[in-house]
């Protein structure tokens, strides 16, 4: 397959939507020659910053010397972006040559399994990055769960270390309606003599981590809040998700680290959709906040890259998340907003953010029907020394990434 057709492909198998199961993952696997064993893992889950997180561990134990590659989720432009192998993206060719590979295994996985039990998109995607993975002979692959862990299709790797980034009220449905449910499942990953790092957590969370830990011999570490680092990007939250990232490096070498290397990995991080500056005049800012809590981290931090300039919003949000959170964190940070939606299937009608927006008693709202117009509206309410803030969803980034006309990216 060229690029084109595995993205073809890809989008194709979302007609098989989203299942949970690890049968299929595991046969899969198999018919590609265990290549997850081909190296060791760190395996990241949380309910926000997990990208960025992968990004800063295999940054930093790139710099230590080790060939480190990562899978991440969702892309903005492209399904390459999801695999890198020593910071850089794969090819075209080298991704369509992997998924080749994984669509002949699923072809004979999908012989021996009940109709409608097919492999999946995303089973499918995460079984070609470990075979590339593999393939590129990278020493240690940093991964990022899809959804939850337990059940999630990159839980097939014998992680040696296990990252929580934290955990929010997101994907009930799947998940459950708790905290202590939402952490249970992403938990279910620590593995018998792993090494659990996380942030202070809170006390039901803590609870949980702790029992699993001590139920699978694992070791809990406790990463510090506030890491004595600079880093290229703005944010308390990604200096945060750092000072975990450093935590995860050093349980993962076992040793204290070289200072000079996790500065060479922080002061040349790129976080694109986190904070991301894109435009000036006005300022144009990205940032895929996609849940209350992500929201609340991006207001906190907002003004570090606004520096007071007046904001406007451009919002979308999917049906299945907490959009009227999102907006109450949000909205109050805005002199005017523009609600919109995304390409993807499930986002929200305007009109219902608008209502939603309205029932919270704030009014200077306006639709649009996409994001490119929506985008072009708030540009004219900021003016030339103003602000725009686009977020609710990566989806509505990746809609203003891949430009007007382009090919929608892919709903998992």
């Amino acid at each position: 397959m060229n690029y084109r057709e595995a993205e073809a492909y890809l989008l194709d198998l979302e007609l098989f939507g989203m299942r949970f199961g690890l049968d299929r993952m595991h046969r899969l696997m198999t018919a590609l020659g265990m290549p997850q064993r081909r190296f060791a893992s760190v395996h990241v889950v949380g309910s926000n910053g997990k990208s960025s997180t992968v990004r800063m561990v295999a940054a930093i134990l790139e710099r230590h010397g080790l060939r480190t590659g990562s899978y991440t989720s969702p892309h903005l432009r492209s399904f390459c972006e999801r695999i890198e192998v020593g910071g850089r993206t794969v090819g075209g060719a080298e991704l369509g040559a992997a998924v080749a590979r994984a669509a002949h295994a699923a072809e004979l996985v999908n012989r021996t399994v009940e109709p409608g039990d097919e492999v999946t998109q995303f089973e499918a995607l995460t079984a070609a990055a470990y075979h590339e993975l593999g393939r590129r002979g990278v020493e240690v692959a940093v991964v990022e769960a899809g959804l939850g862990g337990r059940y999630d299709a990159t839980n097939v790797i014998p992680s040696k270390v296990q990252v929580l980034t934290g955990v929010a009220l997101e994907h009930t449905r799947w998940l459950g309606p708790t905290l202590t449910d939402i952490a249970e499942e992403k938990l279910a990953v620590v593995r018998y003599r792993g090494r659990l790092v996380a942030p202070p957590l809170p006390d039901e969370v803590e609870a949980v981590a702790r029992r699993i830990t001590a139920e699978r011999g694992a070791d809990r570490s406790v990463a510090a809040q506030d890491p004595r680092v600079v880093i290229g990007v703005a944010g308390a939250m990604q200096r945060r998700n750092f000072a975990l990232a450093k935590a995860a490096a050093e349980a993962f070498l076992e040793r204290p680290l070289d200072e000079g290397a996790v500065g060479r990995a922080a002061a040349e991080l790129e976080l694109p959709g986190r904070l991301e500056v894109v435009g000036e005049r006005p300022l144009v800012i990205h940032d895929g906040a996609h849940n209350p809590a992500g929201a609340a981290a991006l207001a906190e931090s907002l003004d570090e890259v606004t520096r007071g300039r007046a904001l406007v919003g451009v919002f979308a949000v999917l049906d299945d998340k907490d959009a009227a959170g999102i907006l109450a964190e949000l909205l109050p940070l805005c002199r005017s907003a523009v609600l919109t939606r995304c390409r993807h299937p499930r986002s929200l009608p305007p009109g219902t953010l608008a209502s939603l927006a309205e029932r919270g008693g704030w009014t200077a709202t306006e639709t649009a029907p996409g994001a490119h117009r929506a985008l072009a509206r708030a540009r004219e309410l900021a003016g030339r020394e103003g602000a725009v803030l686009v977020s609710g969803s990566l989806h509505l980034i990746a809609d203003l990434a891949r430009g007007p006309g382009a090919q929608r990216a892919s709903t998992i």
